[in-house]
C-alpha cells in the first residue's frame, strides 16, 4: 500500500445523503486529504476495486445494499481486504456497533458527529496502517537481506571446502611425490625397496582421490530440506559404521525446531567430525549429543561429540582436520566453538548455538 505523497491519505466516502458527501468531502478536502465520493453500496465496490483507497468511510443504512454487506464484500476480496472501514450511522444501539466489528470495520462512528472527533478517528486508521506497511517493508527488506546471507554462506561453505581439497591435496601429493622419488632412487640397486615405496605411493594415491571425491560430494549435496536433522545426523551414523565397523552413540533431545542455518552447520560439523574421526582417531568408541542448556545469557543448543581414539597436539594441527573449517561456520552464526584433545585422551569438539 501507497500513500499518495502530495496527499495525506486516499479516501473512499460511501453515503445515500448527498448533504453528508458534501460535508464530509468538503471537511477531509480541505485537510489535505484526497477524497472520493459514492451514493450506493454498488459504486463503493466498483470504486474501491478499481482504485483502492486508504480508507473507506462507510454509511450503515443504504437502500439496496447496507453499509455491512459492503463491508462483507470487501473482505472477501485480496485487493481490498486490508482497507481499514469505519462505520458511520445513526443508530447508537450496541448490536449494531458489534455488527460493525463483525464484519470486519475498525471503527464506528454515530450521528450526529463532531468534526474534530472524525478528523482524530481517520488519521488513527491511517497512521496504523502506514505503520502496517512499514513493517511490510521491513519484513520484505529482512527476506531479502536473509536470502543474501544464505548465498553468501552458501558461497563460503563452498570456499571452506574448496580449500579443505586444496589442502587434503596438496598433503596427499607431496607424501605420494617423496614415496615416487625415494623408489626412483633406488629402484636400480634395491628394486624390492622400490617396490614397497610404489605399494605406499599406490595406497597415498587411492587416499587422496577417495577425499576428493568426498569433498566434491559435499560440495554438491545439499543437506535434504524435508529431512529432519535427528534423521541427517542418524544417518551419517549409519555410514560411519558401515565404514570403521563402529555405531555412534547419538543421543538427541530437541523440544523445538531449529533454524535451517543452524541445522545445516550441525550437520555439516557431525560430518566432518566423523570424516576424521575414521581417517586419523582410531577411535572404538563415539558418542554424539545434542540437547539444550541453560545459561545466565538464555538458552544455547549444545553439540557434543567424543571420541575415545588416539587425540592429537592442538598447537601442531591449528588448521587441520578441518577444525577452522568448523570454527568459521559456528563463528558466523554468533556461537562458540571449544576442542579438547591431546596425545593417548581422545577428542572432544563441543559447539554452542544461542537458542531463541
Amino acid at each position: 500500500m501507497q500513500f499518495k505523497s502530495s496527499t495525506k491519505g486516499d479516501i473512499l466516502i460511501v453515503d445515500d445523503t448527498p448533504d453528508n458527501l458534501r460535508l464530509l468531502s468538503t471537511l477531509l478536502s480541505e485537510q489535505g486529504y484526497r477524497v472520493r465520493s459514492v451514493i450506493n453500496g454498488s459504486a463503493a465496490l466498483m470504486g474501491a476495486q478499481a482504485q483502492p483507497p486508504d480508507l473507506i468511510l462507510l454509511d450503515v443504512n443504504m437502500p439496496g445494499m447496507n453499509g455491512y454487506e459492503v463491508c462483507r464484500r470487501l473482505k472477501e476480496q485480496t485487493q481490498t481486504i486490508d482497507i481499514p472501514i469505519i462505520f458511520i450511522s445513526a443508530s447508537h444501539e450496541v448490536i449494531d456497533k458489534v455488527k460493525a466489528f463483525s464484519v470486519g470495520g475498525v471503527d464506528y462512528i454515530c450521528k450526529p458527529f463532531q468534526v474534530e472527533e472524525v478528523l482524530v478517528r481517520i488519521e488513527t486508521q491511517l497512521s496504523i496502517r502506514r505503520l502496517q506497511a512499514k513493517l511490510q517493508q521491513a519484513l520484505v527488506q529482512e527476506r531479502s537481506l536473509n536470502q543474501q546471507i544464505e548465498s553468501m554462506a552458501a558461497i563460503e561453505e563452498r570456499n571452506r571446502i574448496a580449500r579443505e581439497i586444496h589442502d587434503s591435496l596438496g598433503h596427499s601429493l607431496t607424501a605420494l611425490t617423496i614415496q615416487l622419488q625415494a623408489a626412483v632412487t633406488v629402484i636400480q640397486r634395491d628394486p624390492a625397496q622400490a617396490e614397497v615405496f610404489l605399494s605406499q605411493a599406490y595406497q597415498l594415491s587411492k587416499t587422496a582421490m577417495q577425499e576428493v571425491r568426498q569433498s566434491v560430494k559435499a560440495l554438491r549435496v545439499e543437506q535434504p530440506a524435508e529431512q529432519s536433522l535427528e534423521a541427517m545426523i542418524a544417518e551419517l551414523a549409519e555410514g560411519f559404521r558401515q565404514v570403521t565397523g563402529t555405531t555412534p552413540i547419538v543421543q538427541i533431545n530437541l523440544e523445538k525446531s531449529v533454524s535451517l542455518p543452524i541445522s545445516k552447520t550441525i550437520h555439516r560439523i557431525v560430518q566432518e567430525a566423523l570424516t576424521n574421526i575414521s581417517k586419523y582417531a582410531q577411535a572404538t568408541q563415539v558418542e554424539i549429543t545434542l540437547n539444550p542448556i541453560s545459561q545466565a545469557n538464555g538458552d544455547s543448543l549444545c553439540l557434543i561429540i567424543n571420541d575415545n581414539g588416539k587425540g592429537f597436539d592442538c598447537t601442531q594441527r591449528s588448521a587441520g582436520f578441518g577444525l577452522q573449517g568448523m570454527q568459521e561456520r559456528v563463528t558466523a552464526l554468533a556461537g562458540e566453538f571449544h576442542l579438547t584433545t591431546a596425545p593417548g585422551a581422545g577428542c572432544q569438539i563441543e559447539v554452542r548455538f544461542p537458542w531463541a
